[in-house]
């Protein structure tokens, strides 16, 4: 019988290549996000590609409603689910002096209680020994100007995942988090020019910027039975930015 995997934010990006790596492996997969049409686009074109079983889903994580829904939609066509990446967030440059209150809660409401409304009510239909992995970032280890709301978020879901660990390991559910570094994404292209993609290469030992499938495969390794002795835990994953 195949698994069930759940992500979030899964149009394109990150959340895309995370889903393809699970439709690889022959998973049904629930896309989730805001962009209802592009995601059922999406979910269309891993269903032919890999013969798999894709359920698209209009969801905004940081409205309560909509998670309800979205959970309801995924009980209904699969009963449980084995998998949970949260992956969808937001990060929108803005010097701290000029960040309205406005600004910060929106960052912190879909970043960080996005991720408490989708894990709170995905937990009721994950099966026991589930898996959850949440995307973090390397912003929640090291500081970015003009990002300090959104590497408070990033940080604030690096304590969830090892406190939401130690609660549901009698479960036998693993709670892990993935951090990247630098990942080439149709979200970064805008903010990106070559400049800037050149000075962000040469701070990165591997000698260029990540890809979605970078970030997949680490996801993937947390949600498989390989990773069943891991739990509270943040990989990071930036071709050694932070080591630097």
């Amino acid at each position: 019988m195949s698994k069930t995997a759940l992500v979030t934010g899964s149009k394109h990006g990150i959340g895309y290549g995370i889903a393809e790596k699970f439709a690889k492996k022959k998973y049904n997969l629930i896309m989730a996000d805001m962009d209802y049409e592009g995601v059922k686009k999406s979910a269309n074109a891993l269903r032919t590609k890999y013969g798999i079983d894709a359920l698209a889903v209009k969801c905004d994580i940081s409205n309560k409603a909509d998670v309800m829904a979205m959970k309801q939609a995924a009980q209904k066509k699969y009963g449980t689910i084995d998998v949970l990446v949260n992956n969808a967030g937001i990060y929108p440059f803005k010097p701290f002096k000029d960040l309205t209150e406005q600004d910060w809660d929106k960052v912190i409401t879909v970043n960080l209680k996005g991720v408490y409304l989708v894990t709170n009510e995905i937990l009721k239909i994950l099966n026991k020994g589930g898996k959850i992995v949440t995307i973090s970032s390397i912003a929640g280890f090291i500081g970015y100007q003009g990002l300090v709301h959104y590497c408070a978020s990033k940080a604030g879901i690096i304590g969830m995942t090892r406190a939401l660990a130690l609660e549901l390991a009698p479960m036998k559910i693993n709670v892990n988090a993935v951090a990247p570094g630098a990942i080439e994404t149709p979200g970064t292209q805008p903010i990106m020019n070559e400049e800037l993609k050149k000075q962000t290469i040469a701070g990165i030992p591997w000698g260029r910027m990540g890809k979605p499938e970078d970030i997949a495969k680490a996801v993937f390794f947390l949600a498989s039975s390989e990773a069943d002795y891991i739990t509270g835990q943040t990989i990071i994953v930036d071709g050694g930015y932070t080591l630097n």
